[in-house]
């Protein structure tokens, strides 16, 4: 297991203790409280209970090592982790925004003064467990840990919500019972963004898309700083996790003999997997140099290397 990946599971399994906690004490809170924000609140934290087990168990697949089955590896697993933590996200949006509706709808008592001070704990807890959490997934550069960050910062935001909620129920008095489950529903609002936003990133790293400019760029300038290589085109990067793949076509002189080529191929990948050690793959195909121009001209940053 790499400094990376233990880091970010250590950060899954503090979620999980947080999170159930804070789940039974927000669930428990709102039903002995009256309030329906601080309920919604509670199911929020459930899913994140559920979203940490599934991010611990994503970082627990993509390290292990690939194989005949799996040559690439598994990676992908993190970003499946992602991708199911922002639907569990959505899906706690859409059921607490149903049940908000039918709160605002039917008649019911303000909460309880005292649920303020449960929230104001919460709040604190969850912004502390985000900015730790996402200072981690900053460090490895997983979409999970990021993806658990940011549910620790919607739970976060749904307590503040439910905070203000319950505030202007009190104030307000008779008539304003109701600000309470608007408030929950402000929350689901805010945990639907940040599921989409979560979602979106991990789409793409399911369907292989290209990975970010500046680690193309420097692949192609690691590969163009080897001994012996005239040009480099083609440069295409993929991210699986928090790994990277890459290939690549290596231009050198056309009167060196194929285990010459071999040697400078094998250099190549050595220089890259050295300098940027979350490249686990390298491929890189070489071909003989005829285009004197092609050697001289440097491609811009983040576009396929053409030629």
């Amino acid at each position: 297991m790499t400094i990376d990946q233990s880091r970010g599971i250590r950060a899954a399994q503090a979620g999980l203790l947080v999170n159930a906690v804070l789940a039974v004490i927000k669930v428990l809170a709102g039903v002995i409280g009256n309030s329906y924000a601080l309920i919604a609140d509670g199911i929020e934290s459930t899913a994140d209970l559920f979203s940490s087990t599934i991010v611990w168990s994503g970082l627990r697949i993509a390290r292990r090592d690939a194989n005949t089955e799996y040559p690439f590896g598994y990676g992908k697993a993190e970003t499946l982790a992602a991708a199911t933590v922002a639907l569990m996200l959505i899906g706690a949006a859409i059921a607490i925004s149903i049940e908000a509706i039918r709160e605002i709808v039917t008649p019911h008592h303000a909460p309880a003064p005292w649920t303020l001070a449960v929230l104001v704990i919460v709040v604190a807890v969850k912004e502390v467990m985000f900015r730790r959490v996402h200072a981690v997934s900053a460090k490895v550069g997983s979409e999970a840990v990021r993806a658990d960050a940011w549910h620790h910062r919607s739970d976060a935001i749904t307590s503040l919500a439910a905070f203000v909620g319950i505030s202007i129920a009190l104030l307000g008095g008779e008539g304003w019972e109701e600000a309470d489950d608007w408030a929950a529903l402000f929350a689901a609002a805010v945990i639907a963004w940040n599921g989409q936003s979560i979602l979106r990133p991990a789409i793409a790293g399911l369907m292989d898309r290209s990975a970010e400019p500046a680690i193309r760029e420097r692949v192609y300038e690691i590969a163009c700083s080897v001994p012996h290589v005239r040009a480099v085109e083609k440069v295409i990067v993929r991210r699986a996790g928090v790994d990277y793949f890459a290939d690549l076509h290596v231009h050198a002189d056309p009167m060196m003999s194929l285990r010459e080529a071999h040697v400078v191929s094998g250099k190549v990948k050595s220089a890259i997997r050295t300098t940027l050690p979350n490249v686990r793959g390298v491929l890189v195909h070489m071909e003989p140099f005829e285009d004197e121009e092609a050697g001289s001209r440097k491609p811009e940053a983040g576009k396929e290397r053409g030629g």
